[in-house]
């Protein structure tokens, strides 16, 4: 190595600039923690609308301040803001499109929405590949995030509220009027009717008890709903799906694809194939139903998690040995091997673990064949490419990575109909009117923070367990999420909302589900 003080202050930089990255992506999740929790009152208090709204704007605000952020600070301040947008957001547009749908077509209209969101993030590669060459890149990228914030507050300023939000608060005409235009002629009244019975209950009920933490725990319907809701959100997130959209590249270049530009382009795949679930989700959900969508979903987890701890797993045990002839061709050996004991028992992956960061330059032409442990930087990947080997930083080269690939695109394909709409459309419809803008926040502030622990928690999992074990820890968390869906989620397929709570008033906890049950007849 000749110059040790140029090496040191590049893997410093490196290490900030991961820093930075790690800060960015907490502070939006934190951000969307607060607005999650916040956003149940605000739904509640202010209507469901109005809180679309105001997220929109806090969006809006965020995406301005990030663009034109001159420094990594205001630009984790630009992040807050949009965590706090995304966060409110995330459960006032299920709750609003749930409760101004047709029961038989509110599940497929709530998958719209997942739908949406799923095709926004396949969209969102293509835009950042577009400005990859454009003058202040970053600044583009996150400031064109502003244009569908515009768009949709100037759309929901033209739509009415939710018509069962009005009925609440009073504003019955405006609620019937809205109604009217929602169901069939032959259906408005009984509808109208069921509105009022649940509306005249919770008032009474009101007038004994406030909304308070107690209040939702002892209220039977609520307790058991909150069950479903947040146990759905808490799976949805622990059986790592977004573990695997956001590091999607590196788990690609872990199952052995060096290019970062074959990283990229099978990354926009994956979000592709998570749009494409969505899709099926629409088709699917009110024809299906929720509770067995949500089953053949979490199976198909099951089966990819397996294939991928699999192939890691082979993967990890057949990575290339390290060659001392191959390596002193460089003048840049890594320190540990350097100075290992046994340096030929060293491989791939050996190399990849060693401190300071160290990479693999690969043979050439057969990349499974001895290769050479580097410090990892620029200049070393530069001089590895130069003679036409690759060079890995985060995987190792292997034959089973095809397989690794096979299972993240099983993964994705069984997920996104299932596990990534069902929660949110159970949430939106399976709470009492009274506390459904409450109970959503607290579903919504469940999945945020299960986000926040499974991002932060993944590459240090991988590093320390490998990553092999972490897949196969997410697996046995599915096979876990299987038998609670059994247990505690109620099939709300074609169920008036206001019958929801009937049906959880009569349906106690399935514990013995491998015994057929009469809709109904059970008490709680």
């Amino acid at each position: 190595m000749k110059n040790p003080d140029l090496f040191l202050q590049r893997l410093k930089n490196t290490m900030m600039k991961m820093k930075t990255t790690e800060a960015i992506v907490s502070t939006a999740i934190a951000g969307a923690i607060i607005g999650a929790a916040v956003g149940g009152w605000i739904n509640d208090r202010f209507g469901r609308r109005v809180a679309i709204i105001i997220a929109d704007t806090l969006f809006l605000i965020g995406s301005v301040i990030m663009a034109a952020a001159p420094n990594p600070a205001i630009l984790l301040f630009g992040r807050v803001f949009v965590g706090f947008g995304v966060g409110m957001a995330s459960m006032a547009s299920p709750l609003y499109i749930s409760e101004a749908s047709p029961t038989r077509v509110r599940g497929a209209l709530v998958s719209l929405n997942s739908f949406l969101i799923t095709g926004g993030q396949f969209l969102s590669y293509l835009i950042n590949l577009a400005f990859t060459n454009a003058p202040g890149t970053w600044r583009w990228m996150l400031g064109v995030a502003a244009a569908p914030a515009i768009i949709q507050i100037v759309l929901m300023l033209s739509l009415p509220e939710s018509p069962r939000w009005l009925y609440r608060k009073g504003r019955e005409e405006e609620s019937k009027s809205i109604l009217k235009k929602i169901y069939a002629p032959e259906d408005v009244d009984a509808e109208i009717e069921a509105l009022k019975e649940s509306v005249e209950s919770e008032i009474e009920e009101s007038k004994t008890s406030k909304i308070s933490m107690m209040t939702l725990l002892k209220t039977t319907t609520v307790r058991r709903g909150l069950y479903a809701g947040m146990g759905l959100q808490f799976f949805q997130q622990f059986v790592g799906i977004n573990t695997v959209m956001y590091y999607s590249p590196t788990i690609v270049q872990l199952a052995g694809f060096a290019s970062n530009r074959t990283a990229l382009l099978l990354s926009l795949i994956t979000s592709g194939l998570n749009a494409f679930g969505s899709i099926l989700s629409i088709y699917f959900i009110d024809k299906t139903g929720r509770k067995k969508l949500a089953l053949i979903s979490l199976c198909g987890v099951v089966l990819s998690l397996a294939l991928l701890t699999v192939a890691f797993r082979e993967s990890e045990l057949h990575a290339p040995t390290v060659s001392a002839i191959e390596t002193s061709h460089y003048n840049n050996t890594c320190p540990d091997f350097r100075a290992a004991v046994n340096p030929g028992r060293w491989t791939c992956m050996t190399c990849l673990k060693a401190s300071p960061s160290c990479g693999f330059c690969a043979a050439s032409p057969n990349k499974l064949l001895p290769g050479a442990c580097l410090i990892s930087d620029d200049t070393t990947k530069d001089m590895c490419g130069n003679d036409h080997r690759a060079w890995y930083t985060r995987g190792c080269p292997s034959k089973f990575g095809w397989a690794a690939l096979v299972g993240l695109a099983l993964y994705i394909i069984t997920f996104s109909p299932g596990m990534g709409t069902v929660p949110w459309v159970i949430n939106s419809e399976i709470y009492p009117l009274r506390y459904r803008g409450v109970c959503g926040g607290i579903a919504s502030t469940t999945v945020w923070i299960s986000n926040l622990i499974v991002s932060q928690s993944f590459l240090s999992l991988t590093q320390t367990i490998g990553t092999a074990w972490t897949f196969m820890m997410f697996g046995i968390l599915a096979v876990v999420a299987i038998f609670f869906v059994i247990v505690f989620v109620p099939e709300t397929k074609g169920v008036p909302m206001e019958e929801v709570e009937k049906m959880l008033e009569q349906r106690s906890l399935q514990f013995k589900f491998w015994q057929k049950r009469d809709s109904g007849s059970e008490k709680h």
